[in-house]
């Protein structure tokens, strides 16, 4: 696997999406990592991703069985780098 040169969030697959979706993150060098989903409030409501992580490219999943229909955020911090993406949940 070739390392990354940028840090990058992805758009979650499949979105809309029920009840499950995949995320994918690369990190271009060895860093701190946080994947954290919010609601539309901006209220934390899973944290998926909270360690250090080797430089690589990276994917998490979320299950979202016990929350409900709306559209979610998921936010990756990573060094000094932040982003955030949006996100729904059809049921």
């Amino acid at each position: 696997d070739l390392i990354p040169t940028t840090f990058k969030l992805d758009q979650n697959y499949p979105n809309p999406f029920n009840p499950s979706t995949k995320i994918q993150f690369a990190l271009p060098k060895s860093s701190f990592a946080k994947l954290v989903v919010y609601d539309a409030l901006g209220r934390e409501v899973e944290i998926l991703v909270n360690e250090q992580l080797n430089a690589g490219t990276y994917e998490a999943d979320w299950s979202a069985d016990k929350f409900s229909s709306g559209v979610y955020y998921y936010k990756l911090t990573a060094g000094d780098y932040t982003v955030t993406r949006k996100m729904v949940l059809m049921k």
